[in-house]
């Protein structure tokens, strides 16, 4: 799969509070929560966000609550990814259950700006930044990952299986 899009840039430990605060925890709506995904941090992210764009951040992105409403925020804003030195533990299972990928590419977070022109090949593991001419080898996701964030998450690629008898 072939993602495509912008960075939108953030530090270290951006936390789930952060991601969605929790003052809108009261709606499980994809759409009302990824009006309110980063606002904390960045209040012109939820309008300005284009479909494929990517997250960008430094290390322990995702720390805090373990909380699924802060990966599917992201998705539902429209970003096609995360790419970060590292993840919370709790967010990174999480992102998968929900479908969303997440790459952790060092190297690559260091010498990302906001606003570069991203592009991904999630399967062979190559991430180019077109803005800087730059290509880094990332860890591609394993194959069994690809076929949850394919499916749209955990649910449902658990009930695909399900109705095919497997």
């Amino acid at each position: 799969m072939e993602l495509k899009g912008k960075a939108w840039k953030y530090g270290n430990d951006v936390d789930t509070d952060v991601i969605i605060p929790a003052r809108y925890l009261n709606s499980s709506d994809p759409k009302e929560l990824a009006s309110h995904c980063m606002e904390d941090i960045d209040a012109g992210y939820a309008k300005g966000v284009a479909p494929g764009d990517f997250i960008v951040a430094g290390k322990n992105f995702g720390c805090g609550s373990s909380r699924e409403h802060a990966p599917i925020s992201i998705k539902a804003s429209g970003a096609s990814a995360v790419i970060a030195r590292s993840f919370a533990r709790i967010f990174y299972r999480n992102s998968f259950n929900m479908g969303l990928p997440i790459f952790e590419a060092p190297q690559a977070v260091d010498e990302i700006d906001g606003g570069d022109v991203l592009s991904l090949d999630t399967e062979k593991g190559i991430l180019r930044n077109a803005t800087k001419g730059k290509e880094y080898a990332i860890v591609p996701i394993p194959a069994f990952m690809q076929e949850l964030i394919a499916s749209g998450g955990l649910l449902n690629w658990t009930s695909a299986r399900l109705k095919k008898g497997a």
